[in-house]
C-alpha cells in the first residue's frame, strides 16, 4: 500500500496548507518513489515550515546508518507502544505531506499486480499525516526523514489491495493545525479512516512500476 504516490505542483500545495515559512522547492510528480526528497510541513519554534525530506525515516540513533532500518510507513496503531517511534510521536514531531493521489496494487488470479490510483473525490490536494525524525552520521551528515502514517482501511480500497489492509491516514483541511501544534492526544483522534464515499480508484497502466516513467499518463484510468 502506498508504494508510489503524486506531488501536487507547489503553488496548490502551498495554496493548502499554507504554511508560514517556505524552505522547499518542488514540482508536480506522478511517480514519488522511497527515499526520494519530498515536502513536508512541519513546526519549528512555533511556526509551521514547508521543508524538503527524506521519503524514508532513519531512527535518531542509528545515527544514519539506514541498514539499521528505514521506514516509509508506519501504522498508528503502534505509534504509543512502538519504542523505535514513542519518541517522536510523544515529542510532537509530526508533520503534514501534500498529496494527489497514491497508488495500491491488486493481486488477480492470475498472479498479476495490478495497480489502482486512488485520489480524494473533487480535491486536487490533500494532507496526509506523518512523522519525522532527525538523525547524523558519523562523518557529521544530517538525514531528517518522514514516515506516511496508515490507518485501517476503507472498504472499496480492501476490495482491491490483496496485501495489506491500511491506508495513508488523511487529514481534513480544518484539522491540519491540531496535528501539527495539538498534544499527542488530540492528533491522535484525527489519525482515522477516510469514509468511504471520499475517496475514488481506478486501474492503471503498469507503467507505474519503472522508476523512469513519470508524466500524467500514469494516472488515466486503463479499461
Amino acid at each position: 500500500m502506498c508504494e508510489r504516490y503524486v506531488l501536487p505542483d507547489q503553488c496548490l500545495a502551498e495554496r493548502e496548507l499554507a504554511p508560514e515559512s517556505k524552505w522547499w522547492r518542488f514540482s508536480a510528480s506522478f511517480n514519488v518513489a522511497p527515499t526520494r526528497y519530498v515536502p513536508a510541513v512541519r513546526l519549528h519554534q512555533g511556526q509551521s515550515e514547508a521543508v524538503m525530506m527524506r521519503w524514508g525515516l532513519i531512527p535518531a540513533w542509528a545515527n544514519g546508518d539506514e541498514s539499521a532500518g528505514h521506514w516509509l510507513r508506519l501504522s498508528s496503531a503502534t505509534l504509543e507502544d512502538g519504542p523505535l517511534f514513542r519518541g517522536p510521536w510523544l515529542n510532537g514531531q509530526r508533520c503534514i505531506l501534500p498529496f494527489a493521489g497514491f497508488y495500491t496494487w491488486c493481486l488477480t488470479p492470475a498472479g498479476y499486480r495490478q495497480p489502482y490510483f486512488v485520489h480524494v473525490n473533487d480535491r486536487s490536494v490533500f494532507a496526509v499525516a506523518g512523522i519525522w525524525d532527525r538523525t547524523e552520521t558519523d562523518e557529521g551528515d544530517v538525514i531528517e526523514g518522514c514516515a506516511i502514517l496508515t490507518v485501517p482501511a476503507s472498504a472499496p480500497l480492501n476490495s482491491i489491495q490483496t496485501a495489506t489492509r491500511e491506508m495513508p491516514a488523511i487529514l481534513n483541511g480544518e484539522d491540519c493545525e491540531t496535528w501539527l501544534r495539538g498534544t499527542p492526544a488530540q492528533a491522535r483522534a484525527l489519525l482515522r479512516t477516510a469514509p468511504e464515499p471520499l475517496l475514488r480508484s481506478h486501474a492503471v497502466s503498469p507503467r507505474i512500476n519503472s522508476l523512469a516513467c513519470d508524466d500524467a499518463g500514469l494516472v488515466r484510468a486503463v479499461g
